[in-house]
């Protein structure tokens, strides 16, 4: 039997996604919880790459 290869594009979409309440109960994202509430919505799931993403673009923003 042959085994099927997985591509990169199959490996990101395996990905854990957690829910906007996980995040915010969550220790890796304990001093970042109220930040959590503001930038991310509710019933969305997200992986953790996209959470540090968002954060990290949120820190970067200008300050008017």
């Amino acid at each position: 039997m042959a085994q099927a290869k997985t591509t990169n594009a199959e490996k990101v979409t395996e990905a854990a996604t957690y829910k906007k309440e996980q995040l915010v109960a969550s220790k890796r994202y304990a001093n970042r919880r109220d930040l959590i509430r503001a930038l991310l919505e509710d019933g969305k799931a997200y992986t953790l790459n996209e959470v540090d993403g968002l954060i990290e673009k949120y820190m970067k923003g200008k300050v008017n």
